[in-house]
């Protein structure tokens, strides 16, 4: 039987149905999204234009930043504007490109963020092989690795999602599209292809944070060979970056690993990782980094040549 779709239009429920609080959070998110794209901005156009930071880990630094621009503004510009308004409206094609490039741009992050671990794995245990084993190449590939792998991903979600057949209701209870509330949508069962979609999101997911564990766990021990600033140094870099996959991970988890709801709860810590974590990167980075602050500085007095 052809799946027919009466449904072009979907509507949010949005994060709250007070028009006075929704303008409250328009005046919130609208500074926290400018901040999060200039300081990924800056982020990514300092490491590009700066000679004192060519190592790869300011490479993969960029990338995420680049990405961190890329997956807020595929989520955050229509969530804000919904702020003013009071029916939020999105076409059914719409809502499956934000899932596709929210899904793409989010895996990608966690790859890089596997990636970084990895890098400082090497960085630390492997010293004197380093600059061999993290040539530029190598780091190329890495970071296209990322690319493909989320675009996999994302495809193999998209390409579940669009047979489906939707002919009402099209009230989506979200203030953006993703697949668990769109399925609720479907005029069919969707149990297969929720558990799909799960072990698709799970297996990256249980993958990249028990190589994250391990190389933080290789990490700690081999520290213990290393003198007292050596130990200080490796601690000051890794800290940075264990923070950043915390923020990523934690309300992740929380939101795919329990079962769905409706609860406002769950909007409010998905407003976290969609709207708030990608502000806290660069903060995160930066102002742990007394090599990543020298160089914007100098990259705000004069461009180096």
């Amino acid at each position: 039987m052809a799946n027919e779709n009466n449904v072009t239009e979907l509507i949010f429920t949005g994060l709250f149905q007070d028009q006075k609080v929704q303008k409250v959070c328009f005046v919130l998110f609208l500074p926290v999204y400018l901040a999060t794209v200039l300081g990924n901005g800056l982020i990514v156009m300092t490491v590009n234009i700066s000679k004192s930071l060519r190592s790869p880990m300011y490479f993969f630094l960029s990338s995420l930043s680049l990405v961190e621009i890329c997956y807020s503004s595929t989520i955050v510009p229509k969530f804000i504007t919904d702020l003013l308004v009071k029916i939020k409206t999105i076409s059914l094609k719409g809502c499956l490109a934000q899932i596709f490039f929210s899904h793409l741009f989010g895996v990608v992050e966690v790859i890089l963020l596997v990636v970084m671990a990895y890098d400082r794995y090497v960085a630390i245990c492997k010293p004197l092989h380093y600059m061999n084993i993290m040539s530029r190449q190598v780091c190329h590939m890495l970071v296209a690795g990322s690319w493909l792998g989320g675009l996999i991903h994302s495809t193999i979600q998209i390409l579940i999602t669009i047979p489906l057949p939707f002919c009402g209701p099209n009230v989506i209870d979200h203030y953006f599209c993703d697949l668990q509330p769109l399925f609720k949508l479907a005029c069919t069962d969707t149990f297969m292809e929720g558990v799909i979609v799960m072990a698709n999101s799970g297996l990256i997911s249980i993958i990249s944070l028990l190589i994250l564990v391990t190389s933080y766990i290789t990490i700690l021990v081999n520290l213990r060979n290393h003198s007292a600033e050596g130990r200080r140094k490796a601690l000051s870099t890794c800290a940075s970056h264990f923070t950043v996959v915390l923020l990523f991970f934690g309300p992740g988890t929380f939101i795919y690993m329990r079962p769905s709801s409706t609860y406002t709860l769950d909007k409010l810590v998905a407003v976290f990782y969609t709207v708030i974590t990608p502000m806290l990167n660069p903060i995160v980075y930066t102002l742990r980094n007394a090599e990543m602050k020298n160089a914007i500085r100098k990259f705000w007095r004069q461009p180096e040549n």
